[in-house]
């Protein structure tokens, strides 16, 4: 009969044993689930069970294709999806197995089984083809670790060795990939072992692996092993199933969930304080205010290390990595509410780390430093890098609002703070001078109070008070005035929109901006807003609207490629003589997905034109946002935009870095100059190109 038996020629005791421990083994991962479940039900709401449908066939695309993997590393997403197919095909064909067994043999007898015939041949085949995939794709990730790529190195930027412990990591990443390993393996030999006891049978050379296996035993050596090694990949397979709850192996489950639940519009609009919080203090104080999605996240962690080396922070030399960020959150939240996965491996959450006078411990101070949540520039790299959902960049800034509250900030951003709460702007220059860039135009820009325009331009405070930028923000009026485009500003109405206020953690004055700025928008007459500012234009796409001001929003690169598909932009000459790069700012690039307008505007405009190695929304911050370039820079190694010159320069003959943010065009002039490259590179923006082809 074209058959197998699963319990081969086990006594009843034995097969009743087996089922004793199994039916233990999952009592101990359903506890492990619950204590999960019960530290998740600590944390605050999230509301995010909205568009469950939507949102789970969402996450059942990006795990069945393994895209998110994939990204920007296909030896990794391959090897992944080779062991997530692998292991789901196996996990199903042990499932039909055991219907098949324990309920259609016992109910209709064994001449009704379903695995026989044909179609057990089939399911043999099936099975081990999946399981060759499964042990290969295990092989290429062990080799992987063994050639230690820096996402792999469990190294911390903001402690020396010998102050921390990540060998409890270590181990459960060792566990968890060799019990895999040495459950394939058995599996096969347990193939090959019955195979050769039961002589070879024809049929069977439709389980290939198990097949070739059976030749190298003798019937009689195979009928001797065959139990033991029964037992072991049995043993084995228990153990595994017991330690997901408690290990790094519950990510095949959380995952999922993270994935499913991840709000596709974390970081670029964060969450609102409500009133109620506003009177306790804003931020998070202790764990239990992180919500039940943020305690999903810390869990949700493979600590693939895509963050850790996708964040510019960390490449800079500052105190930051978002995987040990995320790590440590986990790890405290596990000691302090949790459900003892860390207890396997003995991982502690932060040695060193002293209880206050109040007997209580810090999460914003202690468990995650200030300095350390201080280096974050909310380029949002980590976010977006990351393979299974996780929203580095709410936690962060609910932390910041913790530190914000109790004035634990570098005096300078105090400082600017402080003008921006008293003059509107980050340069503490009086509201009347906000326009002042506008006096050596010969022609006057309307006043959109005064007089209807169909775009709103909101202007930003570097666009309007830098004397480094205002010349460039003159081209973009000029330009705007020789097309012909109907629009206005609201002078010295206009307030910093708040983008990176918010995002420094100081929620109560970016709400101040936002009515202050929804005030000056309903006194004047418009259609849609126009920026220069990627930084202002994420925060009225994004944030605005939730607050009442819902408008059209354009960036400025946006609205000309429209004006050029509309004839309404023309170029009277090519700039071939150009060889350029292009930076993509984070909040255009990378929080709005507006990467094309600019590179049509530079094919258009007739440049020799080259991406660098990281671009779009891989492209690699400058290291001004969040607050940051209003904060001190010298400790740090190599400064982003230090490195993100030099990595224009690695394209040969490049005499043009191309920028479309004033933050940039600053950062950048600045990082050409103290990097000495000023006689190999110039920093423009792309309207200076514009200007120079009309």
């Amino acid at each position: 009969m074209i058959t197998r038996e699963v319990f081969r020629h086990f006594p009843l005791w034995m097969q009743l044993i087996f089922y004793v421990v199994g039916l233990a083994t999952v009592a101990f991962f359903l506890y492990g689930f619950w204590r999960r479940y019960k530290k998740y039900r600590r944390g605050t709401d999230a509301e995010r069970f909205n568009n469950l449908g939507g949102r789970f066939f969402k996450a059942l695309g990006a795990m069945a294709t393994n895209r998110t993997v994939y990204k920007r590393d296909a030896y990794a997403g391959a090897a992944h999806w080779m062991i997530f197919w692998g292991f789901v095909v196996l996990f199903i064909g042990t499932v039909i197995v055991a219907v098949d067994h324990d309920m259609v043999e016992m109910a209709f007898g064994a001449e009704n089984r379903l695995l026989q015939g044909g179609f057990y041949q089939w399911f043999s085949l099936f099975l081990d083809v999946f399981g060759v995939l499964f042990l290969v794709g295990l092989l290429m990730m062990l080799f992987r670790r063994g050639a230690k790529p820096p996402q792999l190195d469990y190294k911390r930027p903001d402690l020396k060795d010998g102050q921390y412990d990540r060998s409890g990591y270590k181990k459960d990443d060792k566990a968890f990939l060799w019990l895999l390993l040495l459950i394939g393996v058995t599996g096969y030999l347990v193939e090959g072992l019955r195979i050769s006891a039961d002589g070879i049978p024809a049929f069977e050379v439709w389980s290939p692996v198990g097949h070739t296996l059976a030749q190298f035993f003798g019937e009689g050596l195979a009928n001797t092993l065959h139990p033991y090694v029964w037992w072991f990949h049995g043993i084995m397979v228990l153990i595994f199933i017991a330690y997901i709850p408690y290990s790094k192996a519950m990510h095949m489950l959380l995952d999922y969930a993270n994935l499913m639940f991840k709000d596709d519009m974390a970081a670029k609009r964060l969450p609102k304080v409500s009133e109620e919080k506003m009177k306790e203090g804003q931020g998070y104080r202790k764990i239990e205010d992180f919500t039940w999605k943020e305690l999903l996240d810390f869990d949700s962690c493979t600590k693939c290390g895509r963050c850790h080396v996708a964040c510019p922070a960390n490449a800079s030399g500052a105190p930051l990595s978002p995987r040990d960020l995320i790590l440590d959150l986990r790890t405290y939240a596990d000691a302090s509410i949790g459900n003892g996965t860390s207890e396997w491996f003995g991982q502690t959450y932060a040695a060193g780390v002293k209880e206050g006078k109040a007997g209580k411990v810090a999460v914003a101070g202690d468990i995650i430093k200030a300095d350390t949540l201080w280096a974050c520039t909310t380029c949002m790299a980590c976010v977006e890098a990351c393979p299974v959902g996780i929203e580095h960049l709410t936690s962060i800034v609910n932390l910041r609002r913790t530190l914000v509250d109790s004035g634990t900030m570098e005096n300078s951003l105090q400082d600017t703070l402080a003008n921006i709460g008293d003059y509107g702007n980050s340069f503490g220059q009086s509201d009347r001078m906000r326009a002042k860039w506008t006096k050596e135009l010969d022609f006057k820009i309307k006043d959109a109070r005064k007089e209807p325009v169909e775009y709103l331009w909101f202007v930003g405070d570097y666009a309007a008070y830098d004397p480094a930028v205002q010349a460039m923000t003159r081209k973009v009026a000029g330009i705007f005035e020789k097309m012909g485009l109907d629009f206005g500003i609201l002078y010295e109405a206009e307030k910093n929109a708040g983008n990176d206020v918010r995002r420094i953690g100081e929620e109560g004055l970016f709400e101040m901006l936002v009515e202050d700025n929804m005030a000056a928008f309903e006194e004047a007459e418009f259609k849609e807003i126009i920026t220069t500012d990627p930084h202002s234009f994420n925060t009225l796409k994004n944030e605005y609207p939730e607050f009442g001001a819902s408008y059209p929003v354009h960036h400025y690169t946006g609205l000309l490629c429209k004006l050029l598909d509309e004839g309404k932009l023309k170029f009277s000459k090519k700039l071939s003589h150009y060889k350029v790069t292009y930076h993509d700012p984070c909040y255009l690039g990378r929080y709005n997905g507006e990467t094309e307008a600019p590179r049509k505007l530079l094919r258009a405009l007739g440049v020799e034109f080259q991406e660098m190695r990281r671009c779009g929304a891989n492209s690699f911050c400058c290291g001004a946002g969040g607050g940051r370039i209003w904060m001190d820079d010298s400790k740090l190694e190599k400064r982003p935009s230090v490195q993100r010159i030099e990595e224009a320069l690695e394209i040969d003959g490049v005499n043009l870095f191309i920028v479309a943010c004033p933050k940039d065009y600053t950062m950048y002039n600045d990082a050409v100059k103290s990097s000495g490259n000023e006689e190999k590179i110039a920093v423009k923006d792309i309207i200076e190109l514009v200007e120079e082809a009309m």
